[in-house]
């Protein structure tokens, strides 16, 4: 049987002030936004973790979410966002071309040093013509303002009002809708209507159906219809043992 780590748990209202961005998916030059908000961002944004700036050496390599969110695992657990009714979304060009009186497009960049020019036509690199993976010119699709998300958060934690989330830190408000008592139910067939990270599944449930958002870093599930224990909080209902990286860490 499930023990149950939260006592608590808060339906929290998430209100997009300002344009969101996420790298949800590349198609070409265009650079989508699902209509989510992945639970991994939301516990950084919400300031219960903190990750480096700018990563350098061997960290570049691989992201670090179990190290990251293993000293708060214990107390608190926060779920995919889901939005609040039909989605909006927006589109915008952004265009980071040099203005300088020369310039060519060479692999995925903008090259700017005119005298590498010769070195690059003997075969040779100069830094000036090498690839590059940072987009310099396309398309984005974003969620527009005023859209409204809604998560729950496990544990007893003050949350901030105010968060910033997305590529570009845009302005979130953070309002808690309504507090719940965390009960465990016996193992049994559920549905649950929440968004779930399917990492953060417990390994002991038999999911029978679901709808999948394929999106990194991690892939979304929505209708969830399992058999397992669950835990409900008020009506809703999710798979009991969510957990940050679970399903990673039972197979360990």
């Amino acid at each position: 049987m499930s023990t149950i780590p939260f006592q608590q748990a808060k339906l929290v209202e998430l209100y997009c002030l300002e344009p969101v961005f996420f790298a949800s998916r590349e198609l070409s030059d265009t650079y989508y936004t699902e209509g989510v908000i992945g639970n991994y961002a939301l516990t950084y944004a919400l300031g219960r973790v903190n990750s480096p700036y700018r990563l350098q050496g061997q960290a570049t390599g691989r992201p670090t979410y179990k190290e990251d969110f293993q000293p708060i695992a214990q107390d608190f657990y926060i779920l995919p966002a889901s939005p609040v009714g039909r989605v909006t979304f927006r589109f915008e060009r952004f265009n980071a071309l040099s203005d300088a009186y020369w310039y060519a497009m060479t692999n995925n960049r903008v090259a700017t040093a005119r005298e590498d020019l010769p070195l690059q036509r003997q075969g040779k690199k100069p830094s000036s013509f090498r690839p590059s993976n940072f987009p310099q010119t396309g398309r984005l699709r974003m969620i527009e303002r005023r859209n409204k998300f809604q998560t729950l958060v496990f544990g007893n934690h003050q949350l901030p009002t105010y968060i910033r989330l997305g590529k570009f830190m845009s302005k979130v408000q953070v309002n808690v809708l309504n507090e719940f008592p965390v009960t465990l139910l016996p193992e049994g067939e559920y549905q649950s209507q929440h968004y779930l990270n399917a990492a953060d599944l417990p390994q002991q449930i038999e999911a029978l159906a679901f709808d999948l958002i394929s999106i990194p870093p991690a892939p979304i599930i929505k209708n969830l219809h399992f058999r397992g224990a669950a835990w409900q909080i008020g009506e809703m209902i999710v798979p009991a043992g969510l957990h940050f990286c679970g399903r990673e860490s039972s197979n360990e």
